[in-house]
């Protein structure tokens, strides 16, 4: 970790990271201060953590950083130009606000979202860039392409499933990179997710539906991650794969996005449109 690394070269858009004392919020913090394209202007946690008021390099057991853990939303995004959250739906939405009147760009990693979350990050999206994807990784939104073109190619006597994996600490279900699989599967037949998702199965369940996407969930151990679209005939199987092992690979993807949408103006995006594999 560089010291007082965030003080050198001002021109670098500066950056907030939420939730800053979770597994993912040190990796990211951990990158942007070795970073040469980013530096750290705030670090955000809950109010009463006792990382509160410490200096986030000594917090997480390094050296000083020049940055002191607030819990103070407002002051900390009004002065940054990129704000990288994964935390809760609520405090997501929260941040979104602020970070549009910031007119800042929000990379959300956050799971979870319902729908009266996204409607109030679309609100915000109207002022400010969003790039919010359910999984940063370049190779699992390789996949995201690979299941949209598989699904449109196959016909609906071809049953589809995604299976994901995860660490036992994970509190949703399914995961966000599985609802974004899902719903490339879905946009390949030329349908909705909500028209064809089953929920979870148990009990008598019946016969498939034709035509239906089915999710299955699995939580242990320290899984990192771990996606199967599996396309399932009559005598035949296509199984589509992705295992992440690092989850840098998140927050490498989320730091690329927070340089990507400087020049961008408000609206909302995703990783496909920061690597350029839309369409």
């Amino acid at each position: 970790m560089s010291d007082l690394q965030n003080t050198d070269q001002p021109q670098r858009p500066g950056v907030v990271v939420t939730g800053a004392s979770g597994r993912m919020g040190q990796m990211l913090i951990r990158l942007i201060l070795d970073s040469d394209h980013l530096r750290l202007v705030g670090a955000l946690d809950r109010a009463g953590h006792d990382w509160i008021g410490q200096d986030i390099g000594t917090a997480m057991g390094g050296a000083p950083a020049g940055v002191t853990v607030s819990d103070d939303a407002v002051t900390a995004i009004a002065q940054a130009q990129a704000v990288i959250d994964f935390t809760s739906p609520d405090a997501t939405v929260a941040f979104a606000e602020l970070t549009a009147q910031a007119r800042a760009v929000h990379v959300i990693g956050t799971t979870g979202l319902e729908q009266r979350h996204l409607d109030a990050l679309a609100a915000a999206a109207r002022h400010a860039p969003i790039i919010r994807a359910g999984n940063m990784s370049l190779g699992v939104n390789l996949l995201v392409g690979l299941t949209r073109k598989v699904a449109a190619a196959l016909g609906t006597d071809w049953d589809i499933e995604v299976v994901e994996s995860h660490h036992r600490h994970k509190v949703d279900a399914p995961s966000g990179t599985a609802l974004m699989l899902g719903e490339a599967a879905a946009q390949g037949r030329g349908a909705a997710l909500d028209d064809l998702r089953v929920p979870v199965r148990d009990g008598i369940t019946g016969a498939r539906a034709p035509g239906s996407i089915g999710f299955s969930a699995i939580r242990g151990g320290d899984v990192v991650g771990e996606h199967d679209v599996i396309f399932a005939a009559d005598g035949e199987r296509i199984v589509l794969r992705h295992l992440a092992t690092d989850r840098a690979i998140f927050a490498r993807g989320a730091i690329r996005a927070a340089v990507w949408g400087q020049d961008k103006g408000p609206g909302q995006y995703d990783m496909m449109d920061v690597l350029g594999l839309q369409g």
